[in-house]
């Protein structure tokens, strides 16, 4: 009786530092997309996040809402975001699109090209994006 209970004890413990193959199939799907920037912004700066956020959930609220797609705006001077900034190897204001942990577009230039003047070309440019992956 004892040994029994050990052995399910040992097996639950071994299980819960385990990723079960469906877990990982599901993330696999996800999107993530970061923005990264300095401290100090400038007005384009605050609009490529903004419209990259706000086309975010306009287009795909179910999908943020459960994480398939995450936006994170990441400040590359604060030592804590260094572990993203050497995993993507950015060198200073970079939109991107990430999935398992790989660049899968680039959207750097056209966010700053159209995230104040023209943010519907923007927004066209990240649903692209996004129904591509």
């Amino acid at each position: 009786m004892k040994t029994n209970f050990f052995l399910i004890s040992l097996l639950a413990v071994l299980l819960s530092f385990t990723e079960l193959p469906a877990q990982k199939a599901e993330n696999d799907n996800n999107i993530e997309v970061y923005y990264f920037h300095y401290t100090h912004r400038c007005a384009t700066c605050q609009a490529v996040e903004a419209v990259t956020e706000k086309s975010l959930k306009e287009l795909y609220p179910e999908k943020m809402k459960n994480g398939e797609i995450t936006f994170l705006s990441v400040n590359i001077e604060v030592e804590s975001n260094q572990s993203l900034v050497d995993r993507f190897k950015v060198g200073g204001q970079t939109l991107i699109f990430t999935k398992n942990d790989k660049i899968e577009k680039d959207l750097t230039n056209k966010a700053f090209m159209y995230a104040r003047d023209q943010p519907e070309k923007l927004k066209a440019a990240i649903k692209k994006t996004v129904e591509a992956m």
